[in-house]
């Protein structure tokens, strides 16, 4: 197991008690010390923030059971607390998971949230061309020129973040494996650490798996090339979602207006540019590919939003059908996009993910595919 250092703030335990409030839910905030391997801060000793939600009786007990630890991975843009704890009622998927007997955990990789953030990342000059103006008062077009030129963060960085993370999590709870949950972008992150790491990971729920079975199997060279981070307004993130609408209801308003909140509320730097934006290091991925998911064994179920146009469908049904674990399922989930956590039939997917975790099942069904909401 690496050597990392941590920190645990907020604990909160000192006015639970196990005669009347065992099952009380807990929010509990973590930072975990990693030696980083993005390029732009390589080497220093840096502070990933996770965050835990779980039942009192849980956190009091020396361990939590073997089988019940879970660590969400967050995708290309919202930081994890924002995308898998939003304070709504019944729209928390941590919240679900600790309600059910799981320590349930969620990281925000090097970038994100409340995790460290380059300095780089300060500079709206990192951001694309076309994306400058709006944040640079009076620039005059083409001088701009970036201080960081090249892809902020990489999937390598990423594993290295969530190993750090995982290892972390396994000595607090005294537990040899952890179950992974990702979204988007977080399949290639906790897909590859998972194929690289077997022995650490029990399961995988994959939501809308950014799977690309012909990527390079490295990087082309180092630090990558390219615009450093990205930007998302209000407006962007509402037409996003709007886009993939393709039945009455979809979603509420309200929520939507809740996780903006949270993910400004998680970047105060970016709430300051312009008209408030989150802020996202661009992340040079390889690696999860046809050839790694083809050595991958741990038992993985994929979810895909029926109309999802940021990870079509088809993507997920191919890495179904490349990788090499005897313990898989496909669910096609109706009337979602690829924001189906935070939609009007995320039960169903929450629902899924528990029985996976704990029958290896949906709906009774141990492979192939299994149709939700129809």
């Amino acid at each position: 197991m690496r050597n990392v250092t941590f920190a645990l703030l907020a604990l909160g335990l000192g006015v639970v008690s196990f005669a009347d409030d065992s099952e009380r839910l807990l929010t509990l905030d973590h930072y975990v010390r990693v030696k980083s391997t993005v390029p732009a801060i390589a080497g220093q000793d840096v502070s990933i923030y996770v965050r835990e939600r779980v039942q009192a009786g849980t956190a009091l007990r020396r361990a939590s059971n073997a089988d019940r630890v879970a660590i969400f991975v967050h995708g290309a843009g919202t930081p994890a607390e924002v995308a898998f704890d939003v304070p709504q009622p019944d729209y928390s998927w941590m919240a679900f998971l600790a309600r059910a007997g799981f320590d349930v955990f969620a990281l925000d990789t090097t970038g994100y949230g409340r995790s460290v953030r380059p300095g780089a990342m300060n500079d709206p000059c990192n951001l694309a061309r076309d994306r400058q103006a709006a944040f640079v008062p009076g620039l005059i077009p083409g001088a701009c020129a970036p201080s960081y030129p090249h892809a902020m963060t990489t999937i390598a960085s990423d594993w290295n973040d969530i190993g750090a993370v995982v290892d972390y999590v396994r000595a607090l709870r005294h537990v040899d494996k952890v179950s992974l949950l990702a979204w988007s972008l977080g399949g290639p992150r906790a897909g590859g650490y998972a194929a690289q790491h077997p022995e650490n990971v029990q399961k995988l729920v994959l939501l809308a798996p950014a799977y690309n079975r012909a990527a390079s199997a490295a990087p082309a060279k180092m630090p990558p090339d390219g615009t450093a981070m990205n930007t998302q307004s209000r407006e962007e993130f509402a037409a996003n979602w709007d886009r993939q609408v393709g039945c009455p209801g979809q979603y509420e308003p309200a929520v939507s207006d809740a996780v903006w909140s949270e993910m400004l509320a998680s970047d105060p730097v970016g709430a300051t540019w312009g008209p408030g934006v989150r802020r996202a290091p661009q992340t040079a991925t390889w690696g999860w590919n046809a050839a790694m998911v083809g050595k991958t064994h741990t038992p993985t179920l994929m979810v895909a939003g029926q109309h999802d146009r940021q990870v079509p469908p088809d993507r997920v049904r191919e890495l179904y059908a490349d990788l090499a674990a005897p313990e898989k399922l496909f669910v096609d989930l109706a009337c979602s996009s690829h924001n189906a956590m935070w939609e009007k039939n995320r039960l169903l997917l929450f629902r899924a993910s528990l029985e996976w975790l704990t029958r290896g099942s949906v709906n009774g069904a141990k492979d192939g595919t299994v149709r939700l909401g129809y």
